[in-house]
Order: structure tokens, then C-alpha cells, then sequence
């Protein structure tokens, strides 16, 4: 018997959105991930001796080429300004961005960019001299401040400046080396920036005991992955793949433990591994993939502790990226 053709027409109106993979088929076919991410700020993303890159962001971009491929090694990396971020996603000359970049509506609503999820919670911080004798942004009247160009801490400082009342005098500079750079130079008597920046400014001091961080710490900054509109999926499989990060933190799966892990009594971590099918299917990726990308990258909390805490050397409390259940905002949806 035949379907009718209004009958047909609904079943395929009925068929999953995420069916529709224009992003992952290019992405398979090229044979590599393009992560488009920060040219050097150690902790999110800087090139090691062997011109490897290493960070927080980098390897958010290795999980998600071990999501899709099975292999970490499958992803090119190419630096990015901030300004130039969300236009390398609407060329398509980058697949995903993670460049410590602040989401934000504007990048979403004005520049063609999709948030996915959220893998840095920061702050904006501030750094002085020693010799100035300041701990709050009100004793800092009268000095230069240096800031990212064209970024959200810019838009910020001078926001706080204006709504403060403070008389700060603001120096955009471009690039996060030239930021560096004019400060130490003494172009500025004090740097704005992300909570880690500023701890890498001053841990790259030739005497970081010469330099404080103020007790104040000001607006909000989200940074996380951003992929490039009008791709539902491929949104969704970047999302997934942080969450999985946390996931499988809080259910205390390992690189070192997640072969084990696959056979848990627990059906839920058994599903997450791939030991049981489901997971993969959704999301057009193999039901192991979760597995593998702990197996490669290492969960949430791997990941931060060796770019970014005690086993780095920026030693950075984790402070507001923790997981939820040690009082930080980090909250992994349960992937079921």
C-alpha cells in the first residue's frame, strides 16, 4: 500500500534534527579538527618547546577530535585574535573556537557564533606594583591600566570605571605578549585581565614578589568552546563533549581507571563507557567515545590540574571550576 504523500512528508519532519551533520561529515572527510585557539597564554593554550600545544582549551579540542575520530592527534590548531575569532567560524576556516573566549550574547546575536559549553569559569583581575602601595582599585587613582584590545575586559574596565567613578586611565593593547610586554616595560603601572593571565603575568615577573593582585575582582567571564551557527548537532556534540569531561569526574572515572571503570555495577557509567550501547548514536559517533576521550585526555579535573594547577606551574586554585559538590560552579548534566 502507498503512503500518502502528506503522511510521508510528516515522518520526514519527524526524523531527528541531528540527523542532519554537515559539520561532522566535512570535518571526517578532512581527516582533521581545526581549533582555532589563543597563540600562547600558558594554562588555556601555548605552543611547548616542541611546538605542541598545551592548555586547558587545546585540550577541550583534543577531546572533541577523540569524540569524532578516536584520536587525540587528529586536530590542527591555528592561533586566533580575539577579534577574529567568531569570523574564522563564519568562513569556515576553523570547525571550533576555544580561545579563552567570554561567551557572551553579543558573539551569539551580533557575530554568528554559538556557545556551546562552559570549561573556564574566571573573573576579571587586576595587577599592580608592589611600589604602589594599593590593594583596591580605589587607592589606583591616577594610573594607567593596560587591557586586551578589543575584548569584553575591555568593555568592562571601562564600564567599572565609568559606573565607579574611578579615574583610571585606560590602555588598550593587542595580544596577550604585548600586554605582557608594556606592563613589565612600564607603559602602565597596572594590568587588567582574567584571573589566570594575571597569574601568568606574574609568575613570568623576573621578581613576582614585586607585583601584587588586588583583593578586587570584578564581573562575570564564561569562556568555553564556541562552533559557528546553523549547525545543531555539531553544537551538540562540542557540548556533550565537555560535559562528559565533568561527568566523568563526578563519577570518579580516570584515565587511569576508566578501563576498569567499563565495568562498574553502576549501569550509568557503564552506558557513559560504551559498555553498554546507546550513548553513541544521537550524537552519530561510536558508543565508546566517552571512553576513549578519558582514556586519551583525562577527565575535567585531570585536564585543569596539569595545565593549570598544582602540577603546573601557575599552581592556580581552582577556585569557582570546581565541581559542584566541593562548592564550585561546575555542574555536569547526567548523560542518560
Amino acid at each position: 500500500m502507498r503512503i500518502p504523500l502528506l503522511l510521508a512528508a510528516l515522518i520526514g519532519l519527524a526524523e531527528p534534527a541531528l540527523a542532519q551533520r554537515p559539520t561532522l561529515d566535512a570535518v571526517r572527510a578532512r581527516g582533521t579538527l581545526i581549533c582555532a585557539t589563543n597563540p600562547g597564554l600558558p594554562g588555556f593554550a601555548a605552543p611547548g618547546p616542541d611546538g605542541v600545544y598545551q592548555g586547558l582549551d587545546a585540550d577541550t579540542c583534543r577531546a572533541v577530535a577523540v569524540a569524532v575520530f578516536g584520536d587525540a592527534t587528529r586536530v590542527t590548531f591555528r592561533p586566533v585574535a580575539t577579534p577574529d575569532a567568531t569570523r574564522m567560524l563564519r568562513e569556515r576556516e576553523a570547525d571550533v573556537v576555544a580561545r579563552n573566549l567570554n561567551l557572551s550574547m553579543s558573539r551569539e546575536v551580533e557575530e554568528g557564533g554559538a556557545a556551546t559549553a562552559i570549561n573556564f569559569h574566571d573573573t576579571q583581575g587586576f595587577l599592580v606594583r608592589r611600589s604602589l602601595n594599593a590593594e583596591t582599585l580605589a587607592q589606583l587613582a591616577g594610573v594607567r591600566v593596560c587591557v586586551s584590545a578589543g575584548t569584553t575586559l575591555e568593555t568592562g574596565l571601562e564600564e567599572l570605571v565609568q559606573r565607579e567613578g574611578l579615574r583610571l586611565t585606560i590602555a588598550p593593547i593587542a595580544g596577550f605578549t604585548a600586554l605582557r610586554d608594556a606592563y613589565f616595560a612600564g607603559q602602565c603601572d597596572a594590568v587588567s585581565g582574567g584571573t589566570q593571565a594575571v597569574a601568568v603575568i606574574r609568575a613570568s615577573a623576573p621578581d613576582p614578589a614585586a607585583h601584587v593582585v588586588l583583593r578586587d575582582m570584578v564581573g562575570r567571564a564564561p569562556y568555553g568552546p564556541m562552533v559557528r551557527q546553523g549547525d545543531n548537532h555539531w553544537r551538540s556534540l562540542v557540548f556533550w563533549t565537555v560535559n562528559a569531561l565533568l561527568e566523568a569526574e563526578d563519577l570518579g572515572i580516570t584515565a587511569a581507571n576508566v578501563a576498569e571503570m567499563r565495568a562498574s555495577p553502576s549501569a550509568r557509567i557503564r552506558r557513559l563507557l560504551g559498555a553498554e550501547p546507546g550513548i553513541g548514536t544521537p550524537l552519530g559517533l561510536a558508543d565508546d567515545w566517552v571512553f576513549q576521550v578519558i582514556r586519551q585526555v583525562g577527565n575535567y579535573g585531570e585536564i585543569f590540574e596539569r595545565n593549570m594547577g598544582q602540577g603546573s606551574p601557575l599552581r592556580m586554585d581552582r577556585g569557582l571550576n570546581h565541581l559542584f559538590t566541593s562548592g564550585g560552579l561546575m555542574y555536569p548534566i547526567p548523560m542518560r
